[in-house]
């Protein structure tokens, strides 16, 4: 069952296609709007980011905001 604490923020660890729940909670925060995130809602995030995304537009501008930022 993805569900631990009612109300509290859940620690996730994401993988490809698939994510981990380290610490209880039910939900997890859009790391683009600040939204919560039902864990039973979550369908986009990143890997490399380790961030939850709320939706295909959120992810995307993620992923535009990545690009903006030099390695150097």
């Amino acid at each position: 069952m993805l569900r631990g604490g009612i109300g509290q923020e859940a620690k996730i660890h994401y993988m490809d296609g698939t994510f981990r729940v380290l610490g209880a909670g039910d939900h997890v925060r859009c790391a683009v709007t600040g939204q919560a995130i039902p864990l039973e809602q979550l369908r986009y995030w990143s890997v490399a980011r380790q961030e939850a995304y709320l939706d295909a537009n959120a992810s995307h501008e993620a992923e535009v905001r990545s690009s903006r930022i030099d390695p150097r």
